[in-house]
């Protein structure tokens, strides 16, 4: 299935510290409450590092998106919360620092890597990101990876489905609101699947409205690669991690032929 959250305000008269979401009450859960260096790799506008450092684990944070960063920084000031860094890093080409306690790769990040040209490559930035996330931590530190690919064809994540049909309709919407009163509002195609390779291709949608009434719009070709859980599994062992918990919900339900989601919390030899 595809997940689309939308984004969430942390503006300081919204974000609520007592208030959490599922992922982040898992992930809190699986870490533990001793403090640990933690790193979130795409974290966005800190739904997540916000609330890691707010339970007082010392958290860094790196981004592709400098308005999501300016975000983060604003709310992290105005919160008053300290134990919180931030830079501004391509995943795929930067590096990712070291001394890690756990390195969170959440929001289904393994699916949604940006600016990758070529269907070999998607499949080799999300193997790489398994290997950074390896030269992160330090030893015996941990990973969590919560990935939840989308597959129109029904697809799961250890059994076959049917090809799927490009008739060009319209399968997902989401809209952002900006702080500058500008909205945009995105939408996807249904794309095509190959089986055989994993790779899904479709179309963006993005019509851009500013406060003004001008309407810019853009369409652009989109490629992913589906992973299986057994390249998954493939990728973890080959940069010497050991899996310890794995499940397909928050509530620890076990994966079966049906999943189509997994969470995996995996330990560094």
């Amino acid at each position: 299935m595809l997940v689309v959250n939308e984004k969430i305000d942390l503006s300081a008269e919204r974000y609520n510290r007592h208030e959490t979401h599922d992922d982040v009450e898992f992930i809190l859960s699986v870490i533990g409450e001793q403090p640990k260096r933690v790193l979130e790799v795409g974290c966005g506008f800190g739904r997540i590092l916000l609330a890691l450092a707010d339970a007082g684990h010392d958290v860094t944070g790196i981004d592709v998106e400098d308005g999501d960063l300016d975000n983060l920084s604003a709310t992290a000031k105005s919160l008053g919360i300290n134990n919180v860094h931030w830079r501004k890093a391509d995943a795929v080409h930067d590096d990712w620092g070291s001394g890690f306690d756990v390195v969170v790769l959440a929001g289904n990040i393994l699916f949604n890597i940006e600016n990758i040209e070529s269907a070999e490559a998607y499949k080799k930035a999300q193997e790489l990101f398994v290997q950074k996330a390896d030269a992160a931590l330090v030893s015996g530190g941990h990973v969590y990876i919560g990935y939840s690919p989308f597959a129109p064809n029904g697809r799961t994540l250890t059994r076959s489905g049917q090809s799927c049909a490009d008739d060009g309709s319209i399968f997902g919407t989401w809209e952002y609101k900006n702080d500058d009163g500008s909205v945009e509002i995105n939408s996807i195609t249904p794309g095509s699947f190959d089986e055989e390779t994993g790779i899904l291709r479709f179309k963006k949608f993005t019509e851009r409205r500013t406060p003004d009434g001008k309407v810019t719009k853009e369409e652009t070709e989109r490629i992913k690669h589906y992973a299986t859980l057994e390249q998954i599994h493939k990728w973890l062992s080959d940069a010497g991690f050991i899996i310890e918990i794995e499940c397909e919900d928050f509530d620890k339900t076990p994966i079966n032929d049906d999943s189509c989601d997994v969470i995996i919390y995996a330990r560094k030899k």
